[in-house]
């Protein structure tokens, strides 16, 4: 129903329409039997009508809507059938859009979102953001686009709408690369291609391949750059988009044909052009015509390079063709307006000139003095009148305003005791957290980095001392880093559930294997979330050791454990699954070590290697965590700590950090 405008970097879209002479034969039916409908009937069937319609014939379609929609709203502001007010704006801006009249379709998609706020049609709001965002887009004024995108972004992130969140990064990633920021287009264009993936969505994901291959082309990365566009290409073969097919054809003739790889150019500039001639694409049939008239020139076949030279440019004259016929009808609408404003002023002066006739009589009947007195009294009552309108106008703008005042305050006490009872959580979950003091006690030679990206967090550390028993003469020091379901206040509840599992498996079940606490803890985690009405399938990563003297035990789920002995990493990886509800569930393994003087030991959750940063908007990643840890380790534990904070805010610069971080570091 609503002709939505989603820019993707690269992408031409074009529409083509349905022979108008069917539509005569609706509009025919249309009228005959359209006066009998009710006002909810009419409106969507002409919303529908201007969905499906020729660009000429949607003004008149959407102008009708509008008239109805508006008394709809009036009558029944609540009616489901508003919907259908809002999408006729939004389809009037599409023609607006078509003609060449950006502001008209800036201020008609105005309207739309403003029937949307009114009647909290959430999701229709970042449908009109879009819009809104890509028409100033138009106009240059990228950085406004960015504000309106991100409104539609804060929608999609609160209806978890990860489709609708995928396609406006590729938005973002296209409006920061118009403004010629690459670096923040890339990064945008990097979490779309995660999300797509993640959700499944070969097309967002196909789109978001072939546009970090031309940023990567820029950079002069050239086998990343070949390698996104054939995987975008191989999406676009499996969904069956012919029209992206062309493209990223195309994009790969143009890319062989700047490494002189012509041989690989001419296989992909012919299938783009086959391609581009069956789908009756001028755009790509341009293209394709002119990268295939540089190929033959390359080769001295100076023929076949002016014969597509030639149909390039026919392509070329085709797609200026289409343009003039939208500044015909706008040129056209001009016209008529003016037509009809001369016959309108033409009937006004006609009017003027039968009034002063008649006034002329009138006066020659009236005695001037009455006629003086009636002009004196009608004067009075307009004065008096426009007195009263004055000052009812003023007390409901004073009113208005005293109303937006108590509202602002209202937002500021209700932000403030939002803000007060989350650091009253933060003095809670650090409650239950190990003291500084107790952890130095058990391990005098460590540290511990923990950077929530909150005020709580969902990540947290733990720590269990169990005393020496039978002919065991030393004390067994359980501890652990664990990275809980979200961060924030999500996480942080989910993090008190997870860290009372961890301390009844020890202390009321007596568990001191670490591969049996991460099974107990999984199953009374479980028995806690099935309390439930509803399905809940949140948990934790954890890496969990246990060390007596120099004896060393280990488990976890998904999160590793890194030992550096004589300059080398030795890492033993976890079990793929987490603590909470997971399909065909296994025990916990555990591993057993004999620790040397000297050693270091090292768990940590994701938030660290996944920070994104750099020069590049790029994450940390695994590698090069263990090329610092490595480089630090003549350092003391304290010193270390501090490297890994400086390393990380040095990484992350003026990006947000994405995720809680926790790192813990015990020495031998």
């Amino acid at each position: 129903m609503r002709r939505s405008k989603r820019t993707i970097l690269f992408l031409v879209v074009f529409s083509f329409l349905m022979n108008g002479n069917c539509f005569a034969q609706k509009d025919t039916t249309y009228s005959k039997e359209f006066k009998t409908q009710h006002d909810t009937t009419q409106l969507r069937i002409l919303v529908e009508m201007s969905d499906t319609c020729e660009v000429s014939e949607i003004i008149d379609y959407t102008g009708r809507a509008i008239i109805i929609g508006k008394r709809i709203k009036e009558n029944s502001p609540q009616s489901e059938y508003i919907e259908y007010y809002a999408a006729a704006y939004n389809n009037e801006a599409y023609y607006y859009d078509q003609v060449g009249n950006i502001k008209g379709a800036l201020e008609s998609n105005l309207k739309s979102l403003n029937i949307r706020e009114e009647t909290n049609d959430s999701l229709g709001m970042a449908e009109s953001y879009n819009n809104i965002a890509f028409m100033l887009q138009q106009q240059g004024d990228y950085s406004s686009a960015v504000d309106y995108y991100n409104k539609a972004k804060k929608i999609h992130i609160s209806f978890n709408n990860e489709e609708g969140l995928a396609s406006v990064h590729i938005n973002l990633g296209y409006a920061y690369y118009l403004e010629g920021k690459i670096d923040s287009s890339q990064v945008f264009f990097e979490l779309a291609l995660d999300l797509a993936e993640k959700i499944n969505d070969v097309k967002a994901t196909s789109y978001a391949l072939n546009n970090l291959a031309s940023i990567y082309n820029g950079k002069k990365m050239f086998d990343k750059s070949e390698e996104f566009y054939l995987k975008s290409l191989k999406l676009r073969e499996q969904i069956g988009s012919k029209d992206g097919v062309a493209r990223s054809h195309y994009n790969l003739g143009r890319f062989y044909y700047n490494r002189k790889n012509y041989e690989k150019s001419f296989t992909h500039a012919h299938l783009s052009y086959e391609l581009a001639k069956e789908l009756k694409s001028p755009d790509i049939i341009s293209t394709g015509a002119i990268l295939l008239s540089d190929l033959y020139a390359e080769q001295n076949n100076h023929q076949k390079a002016f014969e597509f030279l030639t149909i390039h440019l026919e392509m070329k004259d085709s797609i200026l063709s289409d343009e003039t016929r939208k500044t015909s009808i706008k040129q056209k609408m001009t016209y008529e307006f003016e037509k009809q404003k001369a016959i309108d002023d033409a009937a006004h002066e006609k009017q003027l000139a039968i009034s002063a006739e008649q006034e002329k009589k009138q006066k020659v009947i009236i005695y001037a003095i009455a006629g003086g007195l009636a002009l004196v009294i009608l004067f009075s009552i307009v004065v008096l009148n426009r007195l009263q309108v004055t000052r009812k106008q003023k007390l409901v703008i004073e009113e208005q305003k005293q109303e937006v005042e108590n509202q602002k305050v209202l937002v500021e006490v209700k932000n403030q005791e939002i803000t007060d009872s989350i650091n009253y959580a933060k003095r809670i979950q650090s409650a239950i957290l190990p003291p500084d003091k107790v952890v130095k006690e058990y391990l005098r030679e460590s540290f511990i980095l923990y950077k929530p990206k909150d005020i709580v967090a969902g990540d947290f550390y733990w720590m269990e001392s169990v005393a020496p028993t039978g002919k065991n003469k030393s004390t067994k020091v359980l501890f652990a880093a664990a990275d809980c379901t979200g961060h924030g206040v999500p996480g942080a509840m989910v993090s008190v559930v997870c860290n009372n599992a961890l301390n009844r498996s020890v202390r009321e079940h007596g568990l001191t294997d670490p591969g049996k606490i991460l099974d107990k803890t999984r199953e009374i985690v479980i028995q806690e979330f099935e309390k439930s009405d509803e399905e809940v399938k949140d948990g934790m990563d954890i890496a969990l050791c246990s060390m007596e003297g120099k004896k060393l035990q280990y488990a976890g789920a998904h999160n590793p454990l890194w030992i550096i002995r004589n300059g080398e990493i030795v890492e033993t990886k976890a079990n793929k699954q987490p603590i909470g509800k997971f399909d065909n569930q296994t025990s916990y393994d555990r591993h057993s070590f004999d620790l040397e003087d000297g050693d270091t030991i090292y768990i940590f959750s994701d938030g660290y290697v996944d920070q994104f940063g750099g020069e590049n908007g790029k994450k940390f990643k695994a590698k090069a965590f263990r090329e610092l840890l490595l480089s630090i380790q003549k350092e003391t534990m304290e010193e270390q700590k501090k490297s890994i904070d400086d390393r990380f805010n040095m990484w992350k610069g003026n990006l947000e950090q994405i995720d809680d971080v926790c790192v813990i570091g015990v020495r031998v």
